[in-house]
């Protein structure tokens, strides 16, 4: 029988739950070892609605109890700190993103896996369905070679690590113009729940170009259009054999022979199917471009993808392969960074070569 991915957490915020939720719902593939918090109110919650043991601190957690590694989900503005802290007492961490705010704090991390830390971030948005499905059909070389990508998925760095994925980017450099707009929309679904009544705000629009020499990457996003139903998300791709855009796929089969078909989701329980209600992958024609790992357990998109870097944290302190790395979460957080240098100059920002572009 496969050991449990066995873990523990450190925050209490909104983020941190779902972690908590995903081990409730599948105790065969997880364990939580112990949450560390600080908040009184919290504590009582978490252990009355989930039946973890709740600690003060990372040394309290530790004395009783042995993780195979930390989820840390908390404050972007602390969480270089406790990343470092757990990575010196040798245990391996799960980060949420981004893992640091400014490149100093970028640099002195990778310091630590330069020296043995492991280390891991949770981005998500690559490993939701839906994504992971259009990137599958990009990297089967059908559309050719990729050279162009557009995300309007996500904001910064998210949408970053999507148009280098895409692109087939590692840590070549870029030059980035940035433009941002306002315009009102109806707010919509936030953390805190739907509003109570209509109200228009003035949301920033940022439009931004990273060129790579041979290949462009456009970001689009206006701030909240995730969480909004009068907006949507697209994703597209194109090479010199075809293009996906969202679910929508084309491609030249010879040069003569067009090729046009979908990535449908796949759902059970609808109309009269009584299998249950879950989601159960994509299709791509006659095949099956992506099969849900956690069937029948009926999550969204985001906790499967969160669920999915639980197992693959695991692989990795295991002596697996990483999957998201430090130096790429760097990465995507230092153009992210260079974007908003370019809209706050409004000048072009080439970028230069890191430390971590060596891993």
């Amino acid at each position: 029988m496969q050991r449990k991915c066995n873990f523990g957490i450190i925050g209490s915020g909104w983020r941190a739950e779902f972690y908590m939720r995903i081990a409730q719902a599948l105790p065969d593939l997880f364990q939580v070892s112990g949450i560390v918090t600080r908040n009184k109110e919290k504590k009582v919650q978490f252990e009355k609605t989930f039946g973890y043991r709740v600690y003060n601190s990372i040394d309290d957690l530790l004395l009783e109890r042995q993780p195979d590694f930390m989820v840390v989900s908390v404050s972007k503005t602390v969480a270089a700190g406790i990343t470092a802290q757990l990575s010196q007492k040798g245990i391996a961490v799960l980060a949420e993103t981004p893992p640091a705010t400014n490149i100093k704090e970028l640099n002195e991390l990778y310091k630590l896996v330069k020296s043995g830390a492991r280390i891991q971030i949770a981005e998500q948005y690559f490993l939701q369905p839906m994504n992971a499905a259009a990137l599958s059909v990009m990297q089967s070389g059908r559309m050719g070679n990729i050279n162009y990508a557009l995300v309007s998925f996500s904001h910064g760095y998210h949408a970053i690590s999507l148009i280098r994925k895409i692109l087939g980017i590692g840590y070549e450099n870029a030059i980035i113009q940035a433009h941002k707009f306002s315009f009102p929309l109806v707010e919509g679904f936030t953390r805190a729940g739907m509003p109570e009544k209509e109200s228009i705000k003035d949301n920033e629009h940022v439009f931004a170009f990273f060129d790579f020499g041979n290949k462009l990457g456009l970001y689009d996003f206006e701030n909240n259009q995730h969480r909004s139903w009068a907006r949507s998300q697209r994703i597209m791709a194109r090479g010199e054999r075809g293009e996906i855009n969202n679910a929508d796929v084309k491609y030249l089969k010879d040069f003569e022979t067009p090729i046009e078909l979908t990535l449908k989701r796949m759902q059970a329980g609808e109309s009269g199917n009584l299998e249950g209600y879950y989601f159960k992958g994509v299709l791509c024609g006659e095949q099956w471009i992506y099969q849900n790992p956690f069937i029948p357990i009926s999550f969204s998109d985001e906790e499967i993808a969160i669920a999915m870097c639980l197992l693959k944290m695991k692989e990795y302190v295991e002596g697996g392969p990483e999957f998201y790395s430090l130096a790429e979460a760097s990465q995507d957080q230092y153009l992210a960074l260079m974007m908003e240098q370019a809209l706050e100059s409004g000048e072009k920002v080439t970028t230069q070569t890191q430390g971590w572009a060596h891993s």
